[in-house]
């Protein structure tokens, strides 16, 4: 290939980039640009990108209709320990999946296929029930028990994956300067693996942070109730939302996601070759 045919590639794929990249920001720039609007320029037929008049009305209104503090309390509890339990259980069984060739990683495999191919409408119903039989309905711990199952199969698929993409003679040289398997897991798979668990638990986060059916169905109280919940009572009864509030809200529900990414996506290279240097 020519410098000018990889030139133009290249140039191709920034331009790919950008436009994707343009793609995803408009909805969140337009949700801002709402949540700053106040009423009249919301009903106006000639809207605009910047409010001529910004306010933060809607944000004061938002928080006196709807109880958003003890939402996102409710979520975040949700999100952060559905997280933790199901990292704490996939690095481990990622780790033999991906070292360990056989008809029980075949069986594992096939597994977290086939689990991300049942929509949530087929499962609710017997979920409910099981819940129901161990009086977890309108609880949050049934909640993040949900939570943590659901993203139990993409989290093994992620992490194995990392696991094999790690070369495996630096465990073999780790076990010829006479390291156990333990002490070879700990200090030099562990710092290499890294990445790749606080990437998942990043997606195990935000995939229950913004869940909204099995809250919808499972939770019951309104005290209980998670924060993609709580937004639906911005809906009037004829289905008329009130866009102002709503805006202001939904643009609130999204900070944590994007902050919680901001600051980790700075470190989640930090310990790609940790675990390569020899102490």
């Amino acid at each position: 290939m020519s410098p000018r045919t990889s030139g133009s590639a290249r140039a191709g794929q920034y331009l790919a980039l950008l436009c994707y990249l343009v793609f995803l920001a408009l909805p969140f720039l337009w949700l801002l640009s709402t949540a700053f609007k106040p009423a009249r320029e919301l009903g106006s037929l000639h809207p605009t990108w910047i409010p001529r008049d910004p306010t933060l009305g809607n944000f004061r209104q938002a928080f006196e209709e709807q109880p958003l503090l003890r939402a996102a309390g409710n979520s975040l509890t949700a999100a952060l320990a559905a997280a933790l339990i199901a990292v704490v259980i996939a690095t481990p069984l990622a780790y033999v999946m991906a070292r360990r060739r056989g008809r029980l990683a075949a069986a594992a495999t096939g597994w977290v296929v086939i689990s991300q191919a049942f929509p949530f409408v087929l499962v609710i119903i017997p979920l409910f029930l099981v819940l129901k039989n161990l009086r977890l309905i309108n609880s949050l711990t049934g909640l993040v028990m949900v939570y943590a199952v659901w993203a139990l199969p993409f989290a093994l698929w992620m992490l194995s994956g990392y696991v094999r993409a790690l070369p495996v003679e630096l465990e073999e040289a780790a076990a010829v300067d006479g390291a156990g398997r333990l002490r070879t897991l700990v200090s030099v798979t562990g710092p290499l693996l890294a990445p790749g668990i606080v990437a998942t638990a990043l997606f195990a986060f935000i995939t229950a942070w913004n869940e909204f059916f099995f809250a919808l169905v499972l939770l019951k109280s309104p005290e209980k109730q998670t924060l993609p919940v709580v937004l639906t009572h911005f809906l009037g009864a004829e289905g008329v939302a009130d866009l102002g509030p709503l805006a202001a809200a939904a643009f609130l529900a999204t900070l944590p996601s994007l902050v919680l990414f901001a600051v980790i996506q700075r470190r989640i290279t930090g310990g790609m070759l940790a675990g390569a240097v020899k102490s």
